[in-house]
């Protein structure tokens, strides 16, 4: 009866004191087993995690030193120095002003437009008849 017992329960008659609402054994040589194995498990956790960020580091300074060659050979700059470049340069078209400082504009954004809007009115104006053309010119 006890062989089938244990064939039926797979090996588990340890734990059919626990399953049946009795109280579980209590071993201090097994906690105090498994408190180690946890302080070994969560060390080597933190070991594995400190060489991963060792590895991220030590690529990503690789990284840089390539980002650096690349910045040198087309004469690029990092976006850290043109945003300082260009506050320091508001700051100084600013220096003494009572109000904000004014948007940049591109240069040449203005002036392209005023042109073709001189073409495009010399190009109607020619297709208008003798007196409008005189009306619109004044």
């Amino acid at each position: 009866m006890n062989f089938v017992m244990k064939q039926a329960l797979g090996g588990a008659t340890k734990d059919m004191g626990k399953m049946l609402g009795g109280e579980e054994v209590k071993d201090p040589e097994a906690a105090k087993k498994k408190e180690e194995e946890e302080e070994e498990r969560q060390e080597a956790l933190r070991q594995q995690e400190e060489e991963r960020k060792d590895k991220h580091r030590k690529m990503e300074s690789e990284r840089e030193v390539v980002r650096q060659s690349i910045r040198i050979k087309y004469g690029l700059k990092k976006k850290e120095e043109k945003e300082a470049e260009e506050k320091a340069a508001m700051e100084q078209a600013c220096e003494g002003s009572l109000t904000r400082a004014k948007k940049a504009i591109p240069a040449g954004c203005g002036d392209e437009e005023d042109e073709d809007e001189e073409s495009i009115l010399d190009t109607v104006l020619k297709f208008l008849p003798g007196p409008l053309q005189d009306m619109f010119k004044k």
